[in-house]
């Protein structure tokens, strides 16, 4: 699987725990980790990390 699959996989499942009304603390952590991810998608997808492929 590549570095991007993994990226797109990590940010889906960060998406469905979001989706499932955590609690505000760890609202907050998965914000932040959504935000690393993000990150990295931006990096290793210039102009292109909003549109998964």
């Amino acid at each position: 699987m590549s570095t991007i699959a993994k990226l797109l996989a990590r940010k889906q499942a960060l998406m469905e725990r979001l989706e499932s009304d955590p609690g505000p603390n760890e609202r907050e952590e998965i914000e932040r980790l959504l935000a690393k991810v993000e990150t990295a998608l931006n990096l290793l997808q210039p102009g292109d990390a909003a549109a998964p492929s």
